[in-house]
């Protein structure tokens, strides 16, 4: 049973954000079920799980379709949610910053706040969200440097949000 669901202001139905805590209702304390999941999601998305491999441990994890798009991937090492990938443009943290933003409105460098990561088919940068523990943000973009550095402030200005993520 999810104790918010009890609160007034949640009877009428409110955006999805992320939070410190999750997203939406998803949280730590969420398991790594498809029933809780999915209670927890409310009915909006359809899910779909799977598994893969990564460093040589299984994952599980949980993939929610909206409209037929990839809108959240949902995985953890336990048995509880540890990581949410938010790819759906309708949910904003709770500071207003959605998939789309530019880095240019968060961050004047990446030094000291951004890691250039692997990603499938380009250069990705993750920044921690400034004033959050679990909130980071990838950003992606054009640039043909070498792959495992880090693009200049100045190409990275203009690369916006491609994924929000939320890890316990």
């Amino acid at each position: 049973m999810n104790w918010s669901a009890a609160y007034p202001w949640n009877w009428f139905g409110s955006s999805t954000e992320v939070t410190e805590q999750g997203v939406g209702n998803l949280t730590a304390d969420t398991a790594l079920e498809q029933s809780a999941i999915e209670s927890a999601l409310g009915g909006d998305y359809r899910l779909r799980s799977g598994m893969r491999t990564q460093n040589g441990t299984i994952i599980h994890y949980f993939e929610a379709l909206k409209d037929d798009q990839l809108a959240l991937v949902i995985n953890g090492d336990k048995s509880t949610v540890g990581r949410i990938e938010v790819l759906d443009t309708e949910i904003e943290t709770d500071k207003g910053v959605k998939i789309g933003t530019p880095f240019s409105d968060l961050y004047q460098k990446a030094y000291g706040n951004c890691i250039s990561v692997p990603a499938d088919d380009n250069v990705t940068v993750e920044c921690k969200a400034e004033g959050s523990q679990h909130i980071s943000y990838q950003f992606s973009g054009t640039w043909n440097g070498p792959e495992g550095l880090m693009p200049s402030d100045d190409t990275l200005k203009s690369w916006k949000i491609s994924k929000i993520i939320w890890q316990q």
